[in-house]
């Protein structure tokens, strides 16, 4: 008896259905047309069961010279869309796309249809859906264009059944929905890979058959991808297909995946297939060759010159400077064991450099870009050294002592004597040597970071044996120890006098920490300062009074609440907008870098000024300083039309220091100066001066008017 009455409900609705389509076609709205276009709602199959899928299609013919977009369409245009109403227990898929047409206006190029395009959609009745009779609305839109662009819009209406038995037969749109659907992209099977190199991308991809095609292009279904205007190359061996595709420079982010559609024109007529991957980045083409030839063409015997030269020079640097003379001072105090406290000093020094290229080549053979410095990337490692610095500072300050020496801060360390704390001491400068780079250094840290392990290790020690030849040739040759000032009062002041670099280094890496940390992850890094302060404080007391007990407990409460604070460090996310690593003058806008802005740049044929620095990075500071925001320069640069980037490297990225590698350089500053129309930059010296910036601007501003 159900299935009598199921049957009965089921024929009464295909009979009113059937009366309605035949009888009553006018009350609903199939096709409207407009002056230069007309819109059809098509449908498979009148009814279906719950549970299936029928294709519905929205067809749109245009008026001649007129045209219609794709979902991406290209230079300008919209897309069309189609907003539907359906009934109870049916639910609508997405536009099943076509492979478009280019339609090239102007300078511009579009993605769209001429003629007619059918754009077919699945609709899916659930198994649960109420029987019965209904009605399907489509609100579509669409825009139309010519030499002038009309949007047009319809509400369009087709009766529709719910609820019968077996397969209801087609509709006399089941023919056209069904050659439409043969035009969907069909996916590749085969690996795909899609890879961002410089300002063009590669296509990589298995078609699973060989496949004669004269022409292929690759449509994104998303805008601001590729130059849609510019030609695509493409080889085809076999069955694998690769392309290369000049992309958009004016979109700054790269997508996290790129999907399109590959047209080939082949023997057999137009095939379409849908591809979709991952983006990878292929950073080694990101920027044009170098003008100097390659570091790794010194040779051995120069790296190694040059790494023992800019080690020599490294102790010249602020971030250096004051250790070496705080280790000097205490020799002026005389010491019986000079000679082993120098030898012992270099020991640190050489092991320190060699635990540094050991790190930094493991690190880097597992394909990561890392250079000098790479530790200072690390806000915790940035925090660590702050407090260190601030210890040094409030030693000095006479807050506490550690032994009997002013570098016994060694001691503390191993417990033993002196040899301990000149090791240790060696260590320490050699950590807050790295946020410095010296003249030489960046030959032969490239050389060495591109050299078998043995070989890197062989450039550092040189590096270290230059950086230590100075207090090793004072503590072992005595003509050079009787030139050192006389013991005196004077000693006291000076050692005090030392103390305020050292807060101003501690300062300075607060300031980098605001680079690389949120607000919560500053704060810690404060509270572990304060924290720092108050046991060095408490330890003074201590000594003065002569309680250990006392000083040992102080150093474990601090130590605890340090301990408690480093997660918060580790963990912090970096701020939202990253700082500029120091401001310029506001008549020159300064630009973030970008292989593809410095692309843009160049192809303008304006000259280039790019900049790599980092916030921990002294040397670079100092450049700025001095040089990069003198009003001499800003002046000379934009009177000559300069475009300033600056690569900041304060964070750990792995583009810029791909980039910095291509140049010849392992870590910063970088200063590249690309001449409008010139192949190739010019590398400036890593220590700048005004004159050097003006004289390469201005020499080439007048080498572009005498050109004409």
């Amino acid at each position: 008896m159900l299935n009598l009455c199921r049957a009965i409900c089921v024929l009464a609705s295909v009979t009113a259905l059937t009366v309605m389509s035949a009888a009553h076609a006018q009350n609903f709205t199939r096709s409207v047309e407009t002056e230069n276009s007309r819109a059809t709602l098509l449908i498979a199959r009148t009814s279906a069961a719950p549970g299936s899928t029928v294709w519905a299609a929205l067809k749109l013919e245009l008026a001649p010279g007129w045209h219609t977009y794709w979902r991406n369409p290209g230079d300008s245009g919209l897309p069309g869309g189609v907003s539907w109403t359906l009934p109870e227990g049916m639910t609508n898929g997405e536009i099943a796309w076509p492979a478009p047409e280019r339609a090239p206006y102007g300078p511009l190029m579009n993605f769209g249809f001429h003629d007619q395009v059918i754009l077919p959609v699945p609709l899916t009745v659930s198994s649960g859906a109420p029987t019965g009779m209904n009605v399907i609305r489509a609100d579509a839109n669409w825009l139309v264009c010519a030499d002038v662009c009309i949007p047009d819009q319809a509400t369009l209406e087709i009766p529709f059944a719910v609820g019968v038995d077996g397969t209801p037969p087609p509709t006399g749109d089941a023919d056209e929905i069904a050659a439409a659907i043969e035009k969907i992209p069909l996916a590749i099977e085969g690996p795909v890979t899609i890879a961002r190199a410089g300002d063009e991308w590669r296509v990589d991809a298995d078609l699973g058959e060989k496949l004669a095609v004269s022409d292929a292009f690759f449509f994104p279904n998303d805008g601001g991808v590729i130059e849609n205007v510019a030609p695509q190359t493409f080889e085809v061996a076999g069955s694998h297909l690769k392309m290369s595709i000049k992309a958009d420079t004016f979109t700054q982010d790269l997508p996290a995946s790129v999907a399109g559609v590959v047209a080939l024109e082949t023997v057999d007529g137009l095939r379409a297939l849908s591809i979709s991957a991952p983006v990878t980045v292929t950073v080694t083409a990101a920027a044009p060759e170098p003008l100097a030839a390659p570091a790794t063409d010194v040779g051995l015997i120069a790296a190694l010159a040059f790494a023992f030269l800019g080690g020599l020079i490294l102790n010249l640097m602020p971030c250096v400077l004051p250790v070496l003379a705080m280790k000097a001072m205490s020799l002026a105090k005389g010491s019986e064991h000079a000679k082993r406290d120098g030898l012992a000093y270099t020991a640190g020094v050489m092991v320190t450099f060699g635990v540094l290229a050991g790190v930094l080549g493991v690190l880097r053979q597992s394909g990561t870009q890392w250079g000098w410095g790479f530790q200072l990337q690390e806000p915790l490692f940035v925090c660590v050294m702050a407090a260190i610095v601030l210890c040094l500072g409030l030693m000095l300050s006479g807050v506490f002592t550690f032994g009997g020496g002013v570098m016994g801060v060694g001691q503390s360390l191993t417990a033993r004597g002196g040899a301990s704390g000149a090791f240790f001491t060696g260590a320490l400068a050699v950590v807050v040597a790295t946020p410095c780079t010296a003249p030489f250094m960046g030959t032969a840290m490239i050389y060495a970071l591109t050299q078998p392990m043995a070989v890197t290790v062989m450039v550092f020690e040189a590096l270290a044996l230059g950086m230590a030849t100075p207090f090793l040739a004072v503590s072992t040759v005595p003509a050079f120890a009787r030139a050192l000032p006389k013991p005196g009062a004077w000693m006291d002041t000076f050692k005090q006098v030392l103390a305020f670099p050292m807060y101003a280094t501690a300062a300075w890496l607060v300031w980098v920490m605001a680079q690389q940390l949120g607000p919560d992850g500053l704060a810690a890094a404060f509270a572990v300062l304060v924290l720092t302060a108050f046991s060095a404080w408490a330890l003074g007391r201590v000594q003065s009074a002569g309680r250990a007990g006392g000083a040992a407990a102080a150093g474990l409460v601090a130590m605890l609440g340090i301990v408690a604070l480093i997660p918060q460090i580790a963990n912090s996310s970096p701020p939202m907008t990253a700082a500029p690593v120091m401001a310029v003058d506001q008549e020159l806008a300064v630009e973030p870098y970008s292989a593809e802005r410095l692309a843009t740049l160049r192809r303008q044929n304006r000259p280039v000024f790019v900049n790599f620095t980092a916030a921990w990075c002294i040397t670079c500071l100092m450049n700025e300083r001095v040089a990069l925001s003198r009003p001499a320069v800003i002046e000379a640069m934009a009177a000559a039309d300069v475009a300033y980037l600056k690569g900041d490297w304060t964070n750990r990225d792995a583009a810029i220091g791909a980039a910095l590698a291509s140049y010849g350089r392992s870590g910063v500053p970088l200063y590249l100066y690309f001449a409008a129309g010139a192949d190739k930059p010019l590398i400036l010296p890593q220590i700048l001066t005004p004159d050097a910036v003006i004289d390469v601007v201005r020499d080439d501003s007048a080498a572009r008017v005498a050109g004409g």
